[in-house]
């Protein structure tokens, strides 16, 4: 049973019950002061607790997802993958390996509902392979857009995140499919994965010295590999990224340092400089010039201004980013050629409840900042 399985939650839950039951049950019998009592009385007391902590860790990666499997969450994924070379076979860079309904749209046709695809992406440069979802819009499969090409949002997790959480915990394609169903914005292909593509190690999208070249894969091998799987547009113009957390941050540095691939960046609760902690090693190795562009602020203080939008997020009561935000949203409307935009609440925490209330926003706003050609 997978870590995320409705029956390892209902399972962890019961055991929980369970011992609790039976320490009231056998309490009494325990309540001597003989070393066998004693020891009684801890071993239930802390079965009792392990039980209970597991269960509430376990309900909170369901809700959050945080981590895909076991072997994720003890940090026993430890290959950046396996690149297979699809040329020549009748592959290429992405390869569709299943396909499944939006969830919450009503009715199974693609053309009426749209379509969320599970596939494998490989960097044809950067040799790093990922999985990913692609949410189609159902427009995507109507006869009469067949030659119609569609804009596109790459869509991040935090640090550790799962992509499938982008689907099934923030709602993601549903959102999309809602709101241009309402009219309030067009129809978009999201490619949703989390930036991770290295784990367990967090590369905070850069291209480390001797290691994974992050940036690079975001910046060149993924647009590749969807341009030529999908109809979507090839310009600049055509190309927004968003995410949440690291993913915010991720979004950000590299709408900065790409806007010609990337025409719109949104952080929600982003930070605005790698950190250096052991998830994610030393990433610059001592390159000052690569640690300086990771820091934003820094980026914005000593090189040229982007020509981009950007979008950030924060709240007044419950997250840690509100003043550097406020410093950000500052520095950059400085440069007078970089766009800045904002979403702050008057309270919610660094949680995917404040994420879900700021992502119809954020895709309306990407939405009007992108092109479908």
């Amino acid at each position: 049973m997978g870590l995320t399985s409705d029956k390892v939650l209902a399972l962890a839950v019961g055991s929980a019950v369970l011992l609790f039951a039976g320490t009231v049950w056998v309490w009494p019998r325990l309540a001597r002061a003989t070393w066998r009592a004693v020891s009684g009385r801890i071993a239930l007391l802390l079965a009792t607790q392990v039980a209970l902590f597991g269960s509430l860790g376990i309900a909170a990666n369901q809700a959050f997802g945080f981590y895909a499997g076991w072997a994720d969450l003890f940090g026993q994924e430890t290959g950046q993958g396996v690149v297979v070379d699809h040329t020549g076979h009748g592959g290429g860079p992405l390869q569709v390996v299943g396909t499944g309904r939006v969830p919450g749209a009503s009715g199974s046709l693609p053309q009426i509902a749209g379509e969320v695809q599970r596939v494998d992406v490989v960097g044809r440069t950067t040799r790093i392979a990922t999985p990913a979802y692609v949410y189609l819009p159902p427009e995507y499969f109507q006869p009469r857009h067949r030659t119609r090409t569609f804009p596109v949002a790459v869509v991040l997790t935090g640090y550790p995140g799962t992509a499938r959480a982008l689907v099934d915990k923030l709602h993601y394609p549903r959102t999309a499919r809602q709101l241009a169903e309402d009219g309030r914005m067009q129809p978009m292909i999201l490619v949703m994965l989390r930036p991770t593509v290295a784990p367990p190690r967090d590369t905070e999208c850069v291209d480390v010295p001797g290691g994974p070249r992050t940036e690079t894969f975001f910046a060149r091998d993924l647009p590749d590999a969807v341009r030529a799987h999908y109809r979507v547009g090839g310009k600049p113009g055509s190309w927004g990224i968003v995410g949440d957390s690291t993913g915010g941050y991720c979004a950000l540095k590299l709408a900065m340092h790409h806007p010609g691939v990337y025409a719109a960046g949104a952080g929600l609760s982003p930070y605005y400089r790698a950190p250096a902690d052991p998830t994610t090693g030393d990433l610059f190795r001592g390159d000052k010039d690569l640690r300086n562009r990771a820091d934003l602020r820094w980026f914005l203080d000593h090189e040229a201004a982007p020509d981009t939008a950007l979008l950030v997020s924060s709240s007044k009561v419950g997250e840690p980013n509100y003043k550097a935000t406020l410093e950000f949203i500052k520095r950059v409307e400085a440069t007078n050629l970089t766009r800045i935009s904002s979403i702050i609440l008057d309270s919610g925490g660094h949680n995917f409840t404040t994420w879900r209330r700021e992502i119809p926003a954020t895709l309306q706003w990407l939405s009007g900042r992108l092109t479908d050609h």
